[in-house]
């Protein structure tokens, strides 16, 4: 609609100047009238334009005539061309706002009875906000007419990246964050539903999509029996699929990758979003779980070198954060998952060559990540309580059921958060890391030489050290890609016996080798 706007008022003006052109060309052109006196002679008559003086003071008189015609007729037309103007500017007003309104929010689409329709995309409902949400509304406008000065946007002044000056705000209050939960045949996806529901601050700005995949029948139930509080989606195919005789054992990983695909291309194809936060089955959320992502939302979408944010932290172990500093956000070059968000332009970018199986290894691989990093917390914002899976407990017994929830809720749109932008973090952060003292990993576990709490660095030179060390300090020692779980620029932080402490490469380092995985 506003193309055609634009279209006719460019054709409006292309047509005004058409017209003051021939309106020129015919008032100079056009004999004077026979009812004046001295009017001109015909072609061939007996007087000629400017034969004697009579004829030229009638030439005068026909040139001041003519010229007090143009200028009403110009006055006519400046005012045509203000409402012109005028029109315009509305119309690229609207077009303004209607791309801002695509950009920050989907289209809701109501879905009335999830469990009866047939397999296939729904388009969630248009939830209206709970009457917890309209009794605050209210309560707020009774005693503030103003704009809610929790809603506002805080500003974060940026520094330049990519040679772009960036301006990142808090998400505005309208922004629509839709969560998908990833489910097939844990009906303990009641768990995690129970919580999102709980901590959500508004059904409309963060509308909860459910995809199964499996047909799991009781699973259906459950995800049924939430009504109008979340859209059911259910993966339209369901059939095995062909790997090679070395790989069935891994069906269960190909059939994931297959119903990511398909659920993202829901969420951002289908419904329209621009943004989405993935969680699985498995996962129970924190109280500020979704202040946490509304917060880092613009900051995601300001800095290109940042592709993901997460709420997982792979040594978040209760021994090694600091539950006293729930505000900690750092940068990561290794790609958590475990609840995250990302944009649609990523998925655009990534869905043409998205994998067979393994979409989270793929992930942590160069030619995907490109240099790009996620923000990830000091204490998680989700933790997972699936044992069983098709990972068959890989990691959970060891590392994953001592995951730290975080309890505390944070403020984290009222906070500055410019400083996780790339060049204001990255000088920051090497000049901690390289500033503390370098001791000996012997130092850390006796602890009877050091004093205060750090920080205190750590140095590898090699897979092997790195491997030595890591276990030797209790944290996470596998790399993917070369990248080992939360290291940035190489480096992991953590706490030991309440000490930060940074597992560092050599001061220098200039990228990961890949050949350490």
């Amino acid at each position: 609609m506003v193309r055609k706007k634009s279209s006719l008022i460019l054709c409006g003006a292309f047509l005004f100047v058409v017209w003051n052109a021939l309106l020129l060309l015919y008032l100079w052109g056009r004999p004077p009238s026979l009812g004046e006196a001295g009017g001109g002679a015909e072609p061939g008559g007996k007087e000629e334009w400017g034969g004697d003086h009579g004829a030229r003071a009638n030439l005068a008189g026909e040139v001041i005539r003519l010229a007090e015609e143009v200028e009403a007729e110009l006055e006519t037309q400046k005012k045509l061309l203000k409402q012109i103007e005028s029109h315009r500017s509305l119309w690229a007003q609207r077009k303004d706002l209607g791309k801002r309104a695509m950009d920050d929010g989907g289209a809701d689409k109501q879905q009335k009875h999830p469990e009866k329709q047939p397999p296939g995309p729904q388009v969630p409902p248009k939830d209206p906000l709970d009457k917890k949400d309209q009794i605050q509304a209210e309560h707020s406008q009774e005693l503030n007419p103003a704009p809610d000065p929790d809603q506002k946007a805080v500003s974060i002044q940026a520094q330049p990246v990519l040679n772009n000056e960036l301006e990142t705000t808090v998400t505005s209050p309208q922004t629509v964050i839709p969560i998908l939960v990833i489910a097939c045949d844990r009906v303990t996806v009641r768990r995690s539903l129970d919580r999102l529901i709980q901590y959500r601050p508004s059904a409309k700005l963060f509308p909860i999509i459910v995809s199964q995949d499996c047909g799991h029948a009781e699973t259906v139930r459950v995800i049924g029996s939430y009504g109008d509080q979340v859209t059911h989606i259910r993966q339209p195919d369901l059939s095995d699929i062909r790997v090679r005789p070395e790989h069935r054992k891994f069906q269960g990983y190909y059939k994931i990758s297959r119903h990511y695909r398909w659920a993202l291309n829901q969420v951002f194809n289908t419904f329209s979003h621009s943004t989405v936060v993935i969680v699985e089955d498995d996962l129970e959320v924190a109280p500020d779980f979704f202040e946490y992502f509304r917060a880092l939302y613009p900051v995601l979408r300001a800095d290109p070198s940042l592709w993901c944010v997460s709420a997982w932290n792979d040594n978040g172990r209760d021994a090694l954060v600091d539950p006293g500093k729930a505000e900690l956000l750092y940068r990561t070059d290794f790609f958590p998952g475990l609840g995250w968000m990302l944009l649609k332009d990523l998925w655009d970018e990534l869905e043409p060559k998205w994998p067979s199986a393994f979409w989270d290894d793929w992930m942590r691989q160069p030619e995907q990540r490109r240099d790009r990093s996620c923000v990830r917390p000091e204490v998680s914002r989700t933790i997972t309580f699936g044992r069983k899976g098709v990972s068959l407990g890989q990691f959970f017994d060891q590392y994953l059921r001592y995951i730290k929830l975080n309890g505390e809720f944070v403020p984290f749109t009222k906070q500055d958060l410019s400083h996780l932008v790339k060049e204001q973090y990255d000088a920051r952060f090497v000049k901690e890391v390289y500033g503390a003292p370098l001791v000996r990993v012997e130092d850390l576990l006796q602890g009877s030489t050091l004093t205060g709490t750090g920080p205190f660095r750590v140095q590898y030179s090699s897979r092997d050290s790195f491997k030595v060390l890591a276990r030797n300090l209790g944290v996470m020692d596998d790399l993917k890609s070369g990248v080992p779980r939360t290291g940035y620029r190489g480096v992991v932080s953590f706490l030991h016996r309440g000490r930060r402490v940074f597992l560092s490469p050599p001061e220098g380092w200039t990228k990961y080798d890949v050949s350490w995985s």
